[in-house]
């Protein structure tokens, strides 16, 4: 192994090592409360060293949401390619890959809803940003094409595909982070599953199209 791959190598070992540390403190201060100095506290190296690989709180979490949505988007992609007996099914599979994302990394998709409900997005990388938007359109167009397939068997109401993923989308992070800030109350409390599939259900009912309807 050359220098040049030495370094490079331990630059990732490095750079691993920040990651997993955020994590650590996102997990134990939350995202708005810790500070770039608590990060390289927790990971035992200068403040300066964490600002060498990554310019703010920001660009570092952001980068912890990129492994939650590369998975997101394998999700997703396998439930638009595989075979269901029909849409009503692959919109079944669409809620479990859902709560699947959820479970993958729970602390991390909560607090990306929040980074992308916020002004953050704007202290990103344009890369980085750039990363973050490809994943997410290749995410929500195979939500997309979930619905376009009913409409094409005409099982669905005809609204626009894209408009039904984003309803989707946000009746998701809705439940979970409502259902979260419950469980903050109450630890006992985790009712995201059955309220996520009745949440669900409702949305499914409302986008069939009823065969009486068409007489």
């Amino acid at each position: 192994m050359g220098i040049k791959e030495r370094k490079e190598r331990e630059k990732g070992r490095r750079r691993q090592q920040i990651m997993v540390a955020a994590k650590r403190v996102f997990s134990n201060k939350s995202f708005n409360k810790a500070t770039m100095e608590d990060i390289a506290k927790e990971a035992e190296l200068s403040p300066g060293t964490i600002y060498l690989y990554f310019k703010n709180k920001e660009e570092l979490f952001a980068s912890l949401s990129l492994r939650i949505l590369h998975y997101m988007n394998i999700r997703l992609e396998h439930v638009h390619n595989e075979k269901y007996e029909g849409p009503q099914q692959k919109l079944t599979a669409l809620k479990e890959a859902l709560y699947e994302v959820y479970e993958f990394d729970p602390l991390v998709l909560i607090n990306m809803f929040h980074l992308q409900s916020s002004e953050t997005l704007k202290n990103l990388s344009p890369h980085l940003l750039s990363d973050i938007k490809e994943l997410s359109r290749n995410s929500f167009r195979s939500m997309a094409k979930v619905f376009e397939e009913g409409m094409e068997e005409g099982l669905f109401i005809k609204r626009h595909p894209v408009a039904l993923a984003d309803i989707v989308w946000a009746l998701f992070s809705g439940v979970v982070l409502w259902e979260e800030s419950k469980r903050l109350i109450n630890s006992k409390k985790d009712f995201l599953k059955p309220t996520l599939e009745i949440a669900f259900e409702i949305f499914s009912r409302g986008i069939e199209i009823n065969p009486e309807s068409l007489n």
